[in-house]
């Protein structure tokens, strides 16, 4: 069971002048024993316990750009500052290579550990957001090595392999984009179940300023059959009634990008009975 909160990334982002829903999009691969994940729409704090499971003890923040903290300049505030602010301890590196900065890699990472980083998110909004998993006790030179891996790779092969005994690292744009890069098999089932939770949260939620909806998340089986027919799907909400919705679910050959529009009939369907707090996923047509 999840809270999923009034102003979540589904709430919140909207396709076209006309402001319709923004729909769920999940895209994998795996390479060499690497799975490569694009997705959206969520928020990096409704995620934050997804990506931890998947994550060694340290999480490295590697960059962040945010409107949430700047100064009477209107510059961002380093990390290390955002950090003291939200009352998190954790170490700071000073990048010791150049980087390009063109993947969001900054020059000062946060160390800390991964039971930290829901509070160091909490109440603010990354545009854009780096997080790696590393070993306990990564030092200076390795996380130079992270710096490097990071900022120059294209996202299209693992960059991870590189980096001695990484377990994941996550992109987030506009708090709603995301890619991540993991050799957890366990984690894009997982991603994709919270995806389908949060969309469907979005709609149960009530108006309040304040308002959360627990929503149960749909089991593994489910999300591995949704995987092992397509690696790529597009979902929308379809019918609701009182406490019954239904997620419609697109098969795709690629992952839905911004403008594309939807195919017709959608092949699949996953209903949630928020009642009897189950999923259930129904083949609709082709």
């Amino acid at each position: 069971m999840i809270e999923v909160a009034r102003h979540g990334a589904f709430s919140v982002n909207c396709v076209g002048l006309e402001r319709q829903p923004f729909p769920l999009s999940f895209g994998v691969r795996e390479v060499d024993g690497w799975w490569l994940v694009s997705a959206a729409a969520a928020q990096a704090r409704e995620l934050v316990d997804v990506l931890t499971r998947a994550a060694n003890e340290t999480v490295v923040v590697a960059g962040v750009e945010t409107y949430s903290f700047l100064d009477a300049d209107d510059q961002l505030w380093s990390p290390a500052r955002i950090a003291a602010e939200q009352g998190v301890e954790c170490a700071v590196h000073r990048v010791g290579v150049s980087t390009t900065g063109a993947n969001g890699i900054g020059e000062e990472f946060l160390v800390m550990h991964r039971d930290d980083l829901p509070r160091f998110l909490e109440d603010w909004y990354p545009q854009n957001l780096v997080l790696a998993g590393v070993p306990e006790g990564t030092g200076p030179e390795q996380l130079d090595e992270l710096a490097v891996a990071l900022d120059t790779g294209d996202f299209d092969v693992p960059v991870l392999p590189y980096v001695d005994g990484a377990r994941f690292w996550y992109s987030g744009h506009d708090d709603c984009y995301l890619a991540v890069e993991t050799n957890d098999p366990a984690l894009p089932p997982a991603l994709l179940g919270r995806l389908l939770a949060l969309l469907a949260g979005s709609t149960l939620v009530g108006d309040g300023e304040d308002a959360t909806i627990g929503i149960p998340e749909p089991g593994e089986a489910l999300t591995r059959r949704l995987l092992g027919a397509s690696p790529n799907w597009a979902g929308a909400l379809g019918t609701a009634s009182e406490g019954v919705l239904t997620v419609e679910l697109w098969a795709l050959t690629e992952s839905w990008r911004l403008g594309q529009e939807l195919p017709g009939r959608a092949g699949y369907a996953a209903t949630l009975d928020l009642a009897a707090g189950e999923w259930r996923l129904a083949v609709t047509g082709a």
